[in-house]
């Protein structure tokens, strides 16, 4: 008997999709607003050649493009959150190709900017703005650009930079169609014979069950499926690698390493310090794995084993509640950051709650400014999810601070503050729940979530930006990457990371990268390691009631990208110049590490009920 498939979408109560209307009335409203930003783009052009007539024009120019970017931010948004949240949808995937379209076009149509402005010279641009007050708030934007003058390139040459932007989407984007539209995964066996549907939204969902034939049979239909189709996955995955290579040298970079961290005032070190940390400290997750195999009581501890529950039942959380829960985390960080946060997960309509049919797997945020940020997730109730749904409330809480503190040329953030401010959320979220009255059994189940995110975060992040590196670095000599290379790679860092603890299917494990589109991302994956690192750094501060550390991480939250990363983090309360905030979240997982093998000493494997609910008498806060 196979079990009822994930509902359609049109089936999802509109209280659980996210707020469409409130970007947009109707795709045709849509098509109007794209149509016009098409037609605008030429306003926007008429300034090539004139921002040096004086800082009048120059305003006028900057506001053109700021106000042309807005508008493609919007049309951006609403069109992916379409087509991610059922990509079944044939009008929300021809018009997210559209967007894209319009994307590479804006930023061809923008890109004579930087170079004209760099023509200018700082000190004419420091005139002027002592001339034209309004050029002032661009003071950090302008020392910005001057720090990356020797890459910048000439007006023509930016301008096919930019237009190479929509067809460089198309590796990334077979790579998620195959995945999400195109691979049937086959159905995972339960062991009292029940077939249970597989897909890449509800596998988290299924390896945390406490069957482990679901648990073997619904991984093995990932990793079999992946490994069917790792040929063109891997060529998808290197040619997204040699774009980077050519925009590496195209602005004459060293390396693409050196090119990604550069672009946001990041040394090569903090990269290489983390990889370092990390590798020394792979004993704490060896002894990890042990306590795992003893608690489980199994003989052997296999991958899919990593997620297994250590108590009796899976902990029920409704979505309602988990808003409860991590208002009441966050509560330290003030009234109207709960009442911010409260009224984006319901009134608002920030998330997408619900799994249904064609949804994308994984969860983000998402945005503009000048609208709301918006969550995609699935919600399956259990703690997992409530730390899925704290994770990205974090990510679109420092959105809507951002957005409301900063003009549009500050409105973004890098990746590396954002890792920071999910993370952050989540340690909170841990932190409250620990200190509730509450069984064993439910602490377990917290600090099984817990773990659940260091292994993502702090364990698979890592080693997917050895790989990552590796890959790069062979594309970058001139060697060629297949599939085989990429499963051998990977299979011999998760090697190191397991040591003799958990056993190793090379072959599954090492198609792992297939299964993350982070990595169309250049080096995107190291920065959760280092956001996990300084949001327990962060959180610690402030759970610890240290004076003054949550009005700190407020303001860091409100920056944008008014200061280079690694300044605001500073101002937030933490150096990632050293590794420090690194050794110091090693010790907080060794920690849990002590904790969780403390609990479940002496108890027969899974039979602790997990029965307990949070305390929720801040729930009105």
């Amino acid at each position: 008997m196979t079990e009822p498939s994930l509902p359609p979408r049109a089936e999802i109560p509109l209280s659980y999709q996210w707020n469409a209307a409130s970007l947009f009335s109707s795709w045709a409203a849509w098509e109007t607003a794209l149509r016009q930003v098409q037609a605008d783009l030429d306003s926007v052009r008429a300034f090539q050649g004139r921002l040096s007539a004086g800082p009048a024009t120059l305003l006028a120019g900057l506001a053109a493009v700021e106000g042309v970017m807005r508008r493609v931010g919007h049309l951006y948004t609403y069109a992916s959150m379409a087509h991610f949240v059922d990509m079944t949808d044939q009008t929300a995937g021809a018009a997210f190709s559209q967007v894209i379209g319009l994307v590479g076009q804006a930023r061809a149509a923008v890109s004579f900017a930087d170079p004209e402005l760099l023509s200018l010279g700082a000190e004419t641009l420091a005139a002027w703005q002592q001339t034209e007050p309004a050029l002032a708030v661009y003071a950090h934007y302008f020392d910005n650009l001057f720090r990356k003058q020797a890459h910048v390139r000439s007006a023509e040459v930016e301008e096919l930079l930019g237009m190479l932007a929509e067809p460089f989407a198309g590796a990334e984007s077979v790579a998620e169609h195959l995945r999400n539209t195109e691979m049937k995964l086959a159905p995972a066996s339960a062991s009292d014979g029940r077939q249970v549907q597989v897909t890449f939204s509800n596998l988290g969902e299924l390896l945390t069950d406490p069957d482990r034939q679901l648990r073997r049979t619904a991984w093995e239909s990932q990793t079999n499926s992946l490994l069917a189709v790792k040929n063109t996955l891997a060529a998808s995955l290197e040619t997204s690698v040699k774009q980077n290579v050519f925009d590496m040298r195209a602005r004459r970079h060293s390396s693409t390493l050196a090119a990604s961290l550069f672009n946001v005032n990041v040394p090569v070190e903090v990269f290489h310090n983390l990889i370092a940390t990390f590798r020394r400290h792979l004993p704490t997750w060896h002894r990890y794995w042990a306590v795992r195999r003893r608690a489980l009581g199994v003989e052997t501890l296999h991958p899919f084993d990593i997620w297994a529950p250590l108590t009796g039942e899976k902990t029920q959380i409704n979505y309602d509640q988990a808003v409860d829960i991590i208002a009441a985390a966050l509560q330290p960080l003030g009234d109207d950051y709960v009442q911010i946060l409260r009224r984006g997960a319901h009134e608002d309509r920030w998330v997408d709650v619900l799994p249904n049919a064609g949804k994308v797997g994984g969860a983000f945020s998402t945005g503009a400014p000048g609208a709301h940020p918006f969550i995609l997730m699935s919600y399956h109730g259990d703690l997992f999810s409530l730390s899925t749904l704290a994770h990205e409330m974090g990510h679109s809480m420092q959105s809507y601070l951002t957005w409301q503190q900063q003009p549009f040329v500050y409105a973004d953030y890098s990746l590396f503050v954002a890792e920071v401010a999910s993370n952050f959320h989540q340690a909170m979220m841990r932190g409250y729940l620990l200190t509730q009255p509450n069984t064993a059994a439910f602490q377990i189940a917290v600090i099984e979530e817990g773990m659940s995110n260091f292994f993502r975060y702090f364990f698979i992040m890592p080693i997917l930006a050895q790989f990552e590196l590796e890959v790069h670095q062979r594309v970058e000599r001139g060697q060629g990457v297949t599939a085989d290379d990429m499963i051998a790679l990977l299979a011999d860092l998760y090697a190191e990371g397991f040591g003799d603890q958990v056993a190793l299917d090379r072959e599954r494990v090492g198609i792992n990268w297939a299964a993350f589109g982070h990595l169309f991302a250049d080096y995107y994956v190291y920065q959760y390691a280092t956001g996990i690192s300084a949001a327990h750094a962060l959180a610690s501060r402030i759970l610890r009631g240290e004076a003054g550390a949550a009005a700190a991480y407020r303001e860091f939250l409100k920056a944008g990208s008014s200061l280079y990363p690694l300044d605001a983090l500073k101002l937030a309360g933490v150096d990632m110049t050293t590794s420090q905030a690194v050794e110091d979240t090693f010790a907080v997982l060794a920690d849990m590490v002590t904790r969780l093998d403390e609990l479940t000493e002496g108890q027969k494997p899974g039979s602790v009920p997990a029965t307990a609910q949070p305390d929720k008498k801040d729930d009105d806060s």
